[in-house]
C-alpha cells in the first residue's frame, strides 16, 4: 500500500454513540512522497550517528539512567503530571505531599522502563511484555483499579467527561484483541520490507488509536518505541526517548495524530515523526558531548583530594545516577561510615562539584547541579 493511499478506519454506530474501528496496518507499505523519503534518510543518519556516539562513551549506563528518568518526568508530564526532573531524582521522603502521587507516577515509568528493557533479553517485544510492562506503570497509582496489565473490556474515550462528550472514541472492546495481534505481527514482519523508523512511527500511531488498556495507553505507546529501537538493533542502548519533542509539541502531537483519522493522512504524521527521531537524536548527541565534557573536568579537579581519589571516583559514578543526594545515601552506597561519607560531600562543596539545597544542619540534601543542568535544558 502506498502511504499517501492510506485509509485509517470506518466509524461504526454503537448504542448512543460511534467507535472508530481502525484498518489493520501488517500490509506491504511502500513510500511515495520525496519529503517523507528524505526526511527518513536524514532521520537514520542521525539515529546511527547517536547510536555509534553512545557506544564510544565509558560507563555509558551510568549516563543513560538520567535520560530514562528525563523520559520519565516528561512522557507523564504529557499525560498532566507535575514532577520536575529534579523531583524526579529524589528519595519519596523529600517530596511535597501533595506532589507524591505525580512522583510515584514517574518512578513507576521508570521502573517499567527498565524492566521492559531487561526483558528484551529474554521476551520479544509483543503483547506479553507490553501488559506486563503496563501492570508495573499502573501499580499503586492512579490507574491502579483500570485492569493493570489486561487489555480493556470496556468502552473507553478520549477527552470530555462521558461517551456523549468525548473528543474521540476508540474501538469497542470487542476488537482490540485482534487488532492487537496485528500490530504485532506488523512488528515483526519480515517478509514485507518497511524502514524501522516507518514501521514504528505506523505503530505507535496504530497503538494510539487502538487505546488498548483503560489508563497508560499515552505512556506505553511512547515507550513501545524505544523498545522497538532496541530490540531491532538500531540502538545499543536505549538512549532515544521522544516524550521531550512530542511534550514540546504536545498540540502538533495530538493535531498530527488526531488528522490520520480524520483526513488518512499517514504522510503528516510520519513527517512529525521522523522530524522528532532526528531532532531528539541530535540533542542527545549533544548532551552527550557535554556530559563528557563535564566528567573531564570534575574528574580533573578531584586530583586535588590526593589519597582520597579512589573513593572520589567511585563518589562521581554514584551522582551520575543520583544526581540529588544525602550522606546516609552517599555512606550506603559506598560502603563507608557516615562520618568519611559527610568529608567527601565537605571536598566536593568545596572543588564546587556539590551544592547544599536545604539550609539545615541536619537532614541535608546535596546536588551535582551542573550534571542536572544538562537534563533540565
Amino acid at each position: 500500500m502506498h502511504i499517501s493511499n492510506f485509509k485509517a478506519g470506518k466509524w461504526v454506530q454503537r448504542y448512543r454513540y460511534k467507535s472508530f474501528e481502525p484498518y489493520v496496518v501488517d500490509v506491504a507499505w511502500q513510500i511515495d512522497n520525496p519529503e517523507l523519503a528524505m526526511l527518513l534518510s536524514r532521520a537514520d543518519i542521525k539515529l546511527g550517528e547517536l547510536n555509534a556516539y553512545s557506544q564510544l562513551i565509558p560507563d555509558v549506563d551510568f549516563f543513560i539512567k538520567m535520560h530514562i528518568m528525563k523520559e520519565g518526568t516528561q512522557s507523564s508530564r504529557i499525560e498532566g503530571t507535575q514532577t520536575n526532573i529534579d523531583e524526579a531524582v529524589q528519595k519519596e521522603e523529600y517530596i511535597d505531599p501533595e506532589k507524591k502521587d505525580d512522583w510515584q507516577e514517574v518512578q513507576n515509568y521508570v521502573s517499567a522502563m527498565n524492566r521492559a528493557i531487561a526483558n528484551l533479553e529474554k521476551l520479544p517485544l509483543s503483547n506479553r511484555l507490553l501488559r506486563q510492562t503496563h501492570e508495573i506503570l499502573l501499580q499503586g497509582v492512579r490507574g491502579k483499579h483500570k485492569l493493570p496489565g489486561e487489555f480493556r473490556n470496556s468502552q473507553n474515550w478520549i477527552g470530555g467527561s462521558s461517551l456523549s462528550d468525548a473528543v474521540f472514541i476508540p474501538p469497542h472492546p470487542d476488537g482490540v484483541a485482534d487488532l492487537m495481534a496485528d500490530l504485532e505481527r506488523f512488528l515483526h514482519n519480515q517478509n514485507t520490507p518497511v524502514p524501522h523508523l516507518v514501521k514504528i512511527g505506523i505503530a505507535h500511531y496504530q497503538f494510539e488509536t487502538i487505546h488498548p488498556f483503560l489508563d497508560g495507553n499515552g505512556r506505553i505507546g511512547r515507550l513501545l518505541i524505544t523498545l522497538f529501537l532496541v530490540d531491532n538493533q538500531l540502538l545499543h542502548k536505549p538512549t532515544l526517548y521522544l516524550s521531550d519533542f512530542f511534550e514540546k509539541h504536545k498540540i502538533l502531537y495530538y493535531d498530527n495524530l488526531t488528522r490520520v483519522r480524520t483526513h488518512n493522512d499517514l504522510t503528516q504524521w510520519l513527517k512529525f515523526f521522523l522530524e522528532g527521531v532526528y531532532r531528539t537524536s541530535e540533542n542527545s548527541i549533544e548532551t552527550f558531548k557535554r556530559i563528557i565534557q563535564l566528567r573531564s573536568e570534575v574528574e580533573h579537579q578531584i586530583i586535588a583530594l590526593g589519597k582520597k581519589q579512589a573513593l572520589a571516583k567511585l563518589f562521581l559514578q554514584y551522582l551520575y545516577g543520583k544526581p540529588i543526594t544525602d550522606a546516609a545515601d552517599v555512606a550506603q552506597a559506598l560502603e563507608v561510615n557516615i562520618t568519611t561519607a559527610l568529608r567527601l560531600i565537605d571536598d566536593f562543596m568545596k572543588l564546587g562539584i556539590l551544592t547544599e539545597l536545604t539550609g539545615y544542619k541536619r537532614n541535608r540534601i546535596f546536588s551535582f547541579d551542573k550534571y542536572l543542568k544538562l537534563f533540565r535544558e
